[in-house]
């Protein structure tokens, strides 16, 4: 079979607003993303990982946790409104460059999922492969509440269903089932974005991680939620911490 090549990009600025530095904030002890830098090492399919990062700190960090920084992200890719697509895009471009390759596959990890583990990434990029007619694939999580149904808009004070409408009755349990992606792997057919200039595509497949690795680290509670979290997992001393954490 032929050699698949897949880049994992780890997308690190040093701008964070929300919570400052978050990147490498201390969060059990280890910088957010020497998470994400271990899950990733240790993923069986990823064949090529990088930080691609604006800032020196992160940068040195990320190779004492034994990342690799091939290059620094040009400052104009590192502002607020810089999308993931162009990042991402400078990404393949220069590493194909470097290495004389053409990819697959490219991997887009965010170091705010620090529950991830290497299964998550293998199973989201299998399901890819396993779908040729998928453009890309996701980490999702299954919605328990609020449910899409029960969310709602409002105009002038009348209360109108957002996306589709409510049934009078029915238990939380009984509701059809509902996902959203959950932050935590992206997987693209390179093609895909360097043709289409677009990261996502209604044609996509899931994967489903359950809810205790699906935390998208975004605000003070999802950090405070974490550190309980990471010292309850150290508390329990489970094997899944003690190989990943």
């Amino acid at each position: 079979m032929e050699k698949k090549y897949i880049l994992g990009v780890i997308t690190a600025r040093g701008g964070s607003k929300g919570i400052p530095r978050k990147n490498i904030k201390l969060l059990g002890g280890k910088p957010l993303i020497a998470y994400t830098i271990k899950s990733a090492k240790d993923s069986k399919l990823i064949t090529h990982l990088i930080v691609s990062t604006d800032d020196d700190e992160i940068a040195e960090i990320c190779r004492q946790f034994g990342a690799n920084v091939p290059f620094m992200r040009p400052a104009e890719l590192a502002r607020d409104e810089s999308a993931h697509l162009e990042v991402m895009e400078h990404a393949i471009k220069t590493m194909e460059e470097k290495l004389g390759i053409i990819f697959n596959f490219v991997v887009i990890l965010q170091p705010t999922s620090p529950f991830r583990i290497p299964e998550d990434i293998d199973n989201t990029i299998q399901k890819l492969i396993n779908h040729p007619e998928a453009d890309c694939a996701f980490s999702m999580v299954e919605v328990d509440d609020p449910h899409p149904s029960r969310i709602k808009r409002m105009e002038d004070d009348r209360v109108f269903p957002y996306s589709m409408p409510e049934k009078e009755g029915l238990r939380r349990q009984d509701l059809e089932k509902a996902y959203k992606r959950n932050g935590s792997v992206y997987v693209i057919r390179r093609d895909f974005i360097m043709k289409n200039h677009h990261l996502f595509s209604d044609n996509a497949v899931g994967y489903i991680v359950p809810q205790e690795r699906s935390v998208d680290i975004n605000t003070d509670f999802d950090w405070f939620r974490s550190e309980y979290m990471m010292e309850e997992l150290r508390k329990k001393n489970t094997k899944i911490y003690r190989k990943y954490f």
